[in-house]
């Protein structure tokens, strides 16, 4: 699934549930420019998917047509076909990287990063002998993450861990040279 069909099932998504918001609100609460709401706006229109009322006081009501039920229907199930997929790929990444590590006689880890993908390393984790001994995570530092805590840096001084697994998937260049420059080696540092 591209951004772009992402973005117009979103649009559809809201306006299914309200076609009062004005395009301002619409690009507000999907975080997309206005410009792009509108584009998208006239293009579903031109299409037939979306119908649309003038108001009172220069408003507009936008009502998604059978056909624009039916597209939203298509864009939802690829939707979750792409999901799916993308777990089940993330989900073989990281049973493949556990196995790696309990293969070098890994007993402990650390993450780096709090959020999703921490979330689904952390449930994978469980599959395996390795113990999670922390995540760090300046930003969201003293925050509960299931039966942990959320750290700081100063979590790298403890030596109860053997490995740093990188749990965001993006910035992993930056995440190599801080901890590098907070001496970890480079070789107890796994990117997914």
């Amino acid at each position: 699934m591209d951004k772009e069909d992402l973005h117009i099932l979103r649009l559809m998504g809201e306006i299914d549930r309200n076609g009062n918001h004005s395009q301002r609100e619409l690009s507000r609460r999907l975080n997309i420019s206005l410009g792009l709401v509108n584009t998208f706006l006239k293009r579903l229109v031109n299409k037939g998917y979306f119908k649309v009322k003038t108001m009172p006081r220069n408003r507009v009501k936008y009502f998604l047509t059978p056909e624009g039920l039916a597209r939203k229907s298509r864009l939802t199930a690829e939707y979750l076909r792409y999901s799916v997929s993308f777990y089940q790929d993330i989900k073989d990444l990281l049973l493949n990287k556990y196995k790696e590590m309990e293969n070098d006689n890994v007993k402990s880890i650390l993450f780096f990063g709090a959020g999703e993908v921490a979330e689904l390393a952390y449930l994978y984790l469980q599959l395996t002998s390795i113990q999670l001994a922390g995540i760090i995570d300046e930003a969201q530092q003293g925050k509960p993450f299931f039966d942990h805590r959320i750290t700081g840096l100063d979590r790298l001084q403890q030596t109860d861990w053997d490995r740093i697994l990188l749990t965001r998937l993006e910035g992993a260049d930056q995440d190599i040279k801080k901890l590098m420059g907070n001496w970890v080696n480079r070789d107890r540092i796994v990117a997914i």
